[in-house]
């Protein structure tokens, strides 16, 4: 990883010869300035650029979803990467809209079963270990689209025809960045797809667990069709040391169920589920909550045992 060079030079460093004349030593410092500027934004740019490799990975992992991960599907890959760059390459970094990929979504439709959908806002490492535990769930990073280009990052450049290694703006930067409108269309896709009864995971230690900004509130949450989904489950899970700023009960949880109300949703809501709890106990498994946890575990399943004698002697008589 780079380490920024520090900025702060010694005053000797600086020390200028007293015949020098002023405008030498401000002529001198802005040269100094410029240079040091042109070295860490050259750095900064190699940073932000397009995924090295891209096509590679894109390509890899399209073969590896239709080989390995869903043999069922029949694609061209190359097909898809050529839509995609297509979309891509021939605009400036932030004029690639949601629609200049339609071409590519439509080289790989994907239907998906009811009754597994997960979606998620700010959980993304508990998201994937509760997805992995209940393997009937679906979430956008499991689909073919979210496969292939999770986790990387491209941009293209108006004046040549091909993408920008050396700078790509960030998401923030732009309505249409390339990255972002890619995601939005897929997020899109997958909400007007989703039925039966779906879960959304969000988190309670976070002050706006439901952000009316975020992918799932600003574009998931307004392509969910109240005819195709019996039930919205809102699980509410807070970090295992606090703080529990929201709940079922309290913060914006209340605005999400206020908004599923209003548009015809059934709905249900819990803050305490002990799946998640126990799979937050997995990865930390020290941590002092999960020790009181595990013992009222213990003690619950005791007091069950117990019961089972009187139980059976009850059947027996």
């Amino acid at each position: 990883m780079y380490q920024h060079t520090s900025l702060l030079w010694r005053n000797e460093a600086l020390e200028v010869p007293s015949i020098m004349k002023p405008a030498s030593i401000v002529t001198i410092s802005i040269t100094v300035w410029l240079a040091m500027f042109q070295l860490f934004s050259s750095q900064l740019k190699a940073e932000l650029g397009t995924t090295p490799n891209i096509k590679h990975i894109v390509v890899g992992r399209c073969y590896t979803y239709i080989t390995l991960v869903n043999p069922k599907l029949s694609y061209d890959c190359e097909e898809i990467w050529k839509q995609f760059e297509d979309a891509v390459i021939h605009h400036s970094s932030c004029n690639v809209t949601a629609g200049d990929y339609s071409q590519m979504f439509n080289a790989m439709p994907q239907i998906w079963p009811c009754n597994r959908f997960l979606f998620w806002s700010r959980t993304r490492t508990l998201m994937h270990s509760y997805a992995a535990v209940f393997r009937y769930f679906w979430t956008l990073e499991d689909t073919m689209v979210g496969y292939m280009f999770n986790d990387l990052m491209w941009c293209g450049q108006e004046e040549d025809s091909g993408f920008d290694f050396s700078s790509c703006p960030e998401w923030s930067a732009c309505k249409n960045h390339p990255v972002y409108s890619l995601w939005r269309q897929a997020s899109q896709n997958f909400a007007e797809m989703a039925c039966g009864n779906i879960t959304v995971l969000l988190n309670g230690s976070i002050v706006d667990a439901f952000n009316k900004n975020s992918m799932f509130g600003s574009v998931e949450l307004d392509n969910l069709k109240p005819h195709k989904v019996d039930y919205v489950n809102i699980k509410v899970v807070t970090n295992l040391g606090g703080p529990h700023i929201e709940s079922c009960s309290h913060g914006s949880i209340l605005d999400l169920i206020q908004i599923l109300q209003s548009r015809g949703f059934h709905w249900t809501c819990t803050d305490s589920d002990q799946t998640l709890r126990i799979l937050q106990c997995i990865q930390e498994p020290n941590h002092s909550s999960c020790q009181t946890y595990t013992n009222t575990l213990q003690h619950k399943e005791k007091f069950r045992s117990s019961l089972i004698p009187a139980e059976q002697h009850v059947d027996q008589s």
